[in-house]
This record gives structure tokens, sequence and C-alpha cells, in this order.
């Protein structure tokens, strides 16, 4: 059937999407979710079908991604026919039955992810599956390599090729600014992709952001990597592993993380990672709340590695408090910028050191870190900082005030005398979001206690800053209501924390990272 283009000039998130009259979609027998294959001149593609009621009788509506790929205009005839279901729908019906996928059906599945044949629902349904009856370590492996193969890859003439990550779960995680320049002044090769923040005030690459570009091609981050022995670049903007930037997409709405293994390892795979240190934060507020259970994980993503050809270790890190002071992306790179220059929170260099120095001695040095400690303490490490972000764009002679934070600002103070005996991780990502972060870069808040800390009636707990005057207020009053910092005189002498139901239910966040 001959159909006239209409240009809908809406994206679809990537997806290859067509728009059919009843009439039309009657005659060529297919109902919605139901796919067309549409050929225009020398080009055809596969699209998934949606019907509209007193849609224009003989025309298709095209998406952008769909008139993009098709090269056509307004008004242009293609033709229309309906297309067969992909086979790799019997493979995710599979798996609904809890049946384990072989490795080609699980390369079936991924292609067509990448390839957009596969509707939201049928994804929705694929990853739900995953969630209820999980994934042998088979099936993990053959996700992985099929996520890397359907992507593109960094080729290094370099070997040994290093990496750091974090699953993340804590507010204010920013060590990766402090670990990739230890490990390049160390002579080493560390390509650090990282993430913008899903479900937090900040990822990485929001951080980075505030000191450099971060979305570099494939080509200008190898150029980078060449002449600095490093970088800190946006995953997103690569093409690395595709498949699970879609993923991601179904798994936040949906509050489900099933795919946490093959997403990360995929990724270290595919810019040629050999060894691999993974931080696991642990314990109240963060994803992983007791020490067996990082173990459990550690155990499974060194496995991975071998399998996938990887050196893994794990550190297992304290999570029950954010990273330092700083929240927010900003404040987050000012207080990064000032604990590489020599000043910053003890726990941040603490944690930083400890990971680079686990890194070191897995590719042959001894004491590594210490190591790591003397190339921070001896400003090596900030000049190689400054190297990678010269080399991806940015100035380096920055220095911590130069990096704009929001210029509204307010303050939480403490109610009573005490020590802070508990901080609420959540609810401190909470605020800082209320603020503007991540979208206002500016945005965040500053932490004046941590936990064991002394406190007066009276002194700051915490300061709140924001681009825009609502934001803050907003922000205040949440802080106000969510008491995320806890206080004592002397431990157990508040034993009840928080009383069930309350007046207002807070939906528990659900913390996706990569």
């Amino acid at each position: 059937m001959n159909l006239r283009a209409r240009l809908l000039n809406i994206q679809a998130g990537g997806q290859n999407i067509a728009i059919l009259g009843e009439t039309d979609a009657s005659s060529l027998g297919v109902h919605s979710s139901d796919r067309v294959k549409i050929t225009f001149k020398d080009k055809s593609i596969v699209a998934i079908v949606n019907v509209a009621v007193n849609f224009a009788r003989g025309s298709v509506g095209l998406y952008e991604e769909t008139s993009r790929k098709l090269e056509i205009r307004n008004e242009d005839e293609a033709e229309v026919e309906a297309a067969t279901l992909p086979e790799s729908l019997s493979y995710i019906h599979a798996k609904i039955r809890n049946e384990r996928l072989r490795e080609n059906e699980i390369e079936a599945i991924i292609k067509d992810v990448v390839e957009r044949h596969l509707s939201g629902i049928e994804l929705s349904s694929f990853l739900t599956a995953l969630y209820i009856y999980g994934l042998s370590m088979d099936e993990i492996e053959s996700l992985s390599k099929a996520m890397v193969e359907t992507g593109r890859t960094l080729s290094l003439n370099k070997k040994p090729i290093l990496d750091k990550h974090s699953i993340g779960g804590i507010p204010g995680d920013k060590t990766s600014i402090l670990v990739v320049p230890i490990i390049a002044a160390a002579g080493f090769t560390i390509p650090k992709t990282s993430s913008r923040a899903v479900t937090s005030p900040a990822g990485t690459a929001d951080r980075v952001e505030s000191l450099c570009p971060v979305n570099l091609s494939v080509e200008e981050m190898r150029e980078v990597v060449e002449k600095t022995n490093g970088c800190l670049v946006w995953g997103g903007a690569l093409e690395l592993a595709p498949a699970d930037d879609l993923f991601i997409q179904i798994e936040y709405p949906l509050a489900i993380d099933p795919m946490l293994l093959p997403s990360i390892m995929s990724k270290k795979k595919a810019i040629g990672a050999t060894h691999v240190v993974l931080d696991i934060p642990t314990g109240r507020g963060a994803k992983m709340k007791t020490i067996g259970d990082a173990n459990a994980l550690a155990a499974d993503f060194i496995d991975l590695g071998k399998r996938l050809g990887m050196n893994v270790q794990c550190g297992i890190t304290f999570g029950e408090q954010p990273l330092g002071s700083a929240v927010g992306p900003a404040l987050e790179a000012r207080e990064a910028l000032s604990a590489i220059i020599g000043n910053g929170p003890a726990d941040l260099r603490e944690k930083a050191t400890s990971l680079a120095g686990m890194l070191l001695e897995m590719v042959g040095k001894s004491n590594g870190k210490q190591l790591a400690e003397e190339l921070l303490k001896s400003g090596i490490a900030e000049r190689k900082l400054r190297e990678i972000i010269e080399a991806q764009g940015g100035d380096p002679n920055v220095k911590p005030e130069d990096i704009s934070i929001g210029d509204k600002k307010g303050s939480v103070v403490a109610d009573k005398d005490g020590i802070v005996l508990w901080m609420s991780n959540e609810d401190i990502a909470k605020i800082a979001k209320e603020a503007g972060a991540p979208k206002d870069k500016g945005a965040g808040l500053l932490l004046k206690a941590k936990l064991g800390d002394t406190v007066k009636k009276g002194q700051v707990l915490l300061e709140i800053f924001a681009e825009r005057s609502p934001k803050l207020e907003s922000a205040l009053k949440l802080a106000d209501r969510l008491q995320p910092i806890g206080l004592s005189k002397k431990p157990g002498d508040r034993m009840l924390i928080e009383k069930i139901p309350t007046v207002a239910v807070h939906k528990k966040t659900f913390i996706l990272e990569r």
C-alpha cells in the first residue's frame, strides 16, 4: 500500500514509530503495537504501529527518528506493508515462562533492542521477567557480550587498561575525579566513562562538566587518553553498549535494576579494560545494606570479570553517610578540586587513595595506597587532572572558587545539643534535588556536620544552595519536614526514629546509577 508521509516533528525517544488511521490499519491487517515495513526509494525500516482515530486516510504519520532514517519529506509517497514479528519476541516469552535463555537467543534480543524493533511494553516485560526470575551467570555473561558487540568499542594500543566504577547509592561520591588523575599520573591508562544522574543529585559526568566538556566522541576520547593517559567523559555520547541506555529508560519508572552486572561490565569491556576496581558502598541508605549482601555481589562481579577476560577486585566501602560535604554538581566539583589541591575532606581523600591503591597493586605496584597518597600530596595528581581538563577543552588553571554555585542560600540548624548519630542518604539526596540539582548545576547542599560530630543548639547542620528562590524555599521546607540528620546527647537516648504511618507518606526513592 502506498501512503503519503506526514512528518509529525515529534521525537519518540529513539523508537521507530508510525501512525496509521483505522481504515488504513485495517486494510493492512495491523493493530497498535504491530509492525509495518516502510520503504522509500532505496531505504527501508521496520516501525511499530500506533493506530489513531480520525487520522487522515491514505497517510502515514512519521516521528522524527523514522523520517530521518528514511530521508523522506512531507507528502512523499512511501510503500507500507505489514511486517512479521521479531523472532526475539518468542525468546522474551520464554523468559516470561521462566525458561533459561541460550546465548544466540540473548544475542537476538539485544540486537532487536538496539535496532529499536521492540516496543516499550515488550522491553518492560523482558526486564520484569529478569527481575522476578533472576539470571544465571551464563545468561549474564551472554548479555554482557551481546551488549558490547552491538555497540562501539575503544581500541587503544596500550596495556593494561585500568578502570574504577561505583555501583552508586550514596550522595557526593566524587571519588573518580581524584582516582583517574592519580592512576594516570602513575603512568597507567584509565579511560573513565561516566554517567549523568538518573535518580541522584549528580553523576560523575555532571560533576566533571563543571570543570570541562564531557560530551566527547570516541575519537576525541581516544585523543585525550593518548595525550594524558586518562579522561573523564560522558558515556552516553559514545554509543558504548547502547542497549544499556535503552534498558535504563525502562528500569527507572519501574524501579527495578535486574541489569546491574551486565550493564556495568559491558561498558568496562567496551573500553578494553583489563583491570577493574568496583566500589560497593554498604550500609543503611546505600544499595547494599549488609556486608553479606556486598560480599555476594562482589563474588558475582569477580566471576563475571573472569568470564569476560578482566581482572576484577571489589572494595566494600562505608556507605552510611554522604562522601565529603558537598552534594550537587558544581559544589562537588569544587570539593574534588580542593581535595586534589591538598585541602578537602579527609574521607574523600582516604577513599580515593584506597581505591587507587587497589588498582595500582593489581598491576604490580607495591604499597599502592602509599603511592597514591604520595601522588596526591606531591601535586603530581593535580597537574595530571589539569592536563586532562585542558585536553577535554576546559580551563587548566581553574580554581575551586571559579566554579559558579547557586547564589540563593539557606541554612538548616540544630534544634538541640547532641551528637550526630545517623544521616539519611535518601533524604539528603531528595533535598539537593528539590533545590534543583542536577539540572541546575549550581544547586545542592553542603553538610556542616557528619556522623559522630558534637553540635550545639542553633549550629548549622547543612547549607542549601539554589539558583532560584522558589527552589530554595521548597528545599528548606522539605529539609524541615524530613529532618535528615539525627541528633542525640548519647547513643540510646532516642530509640524511636519514626512513626509509621506518618501524616505524610514518602515513596521510597529508587536509586539507579551507572
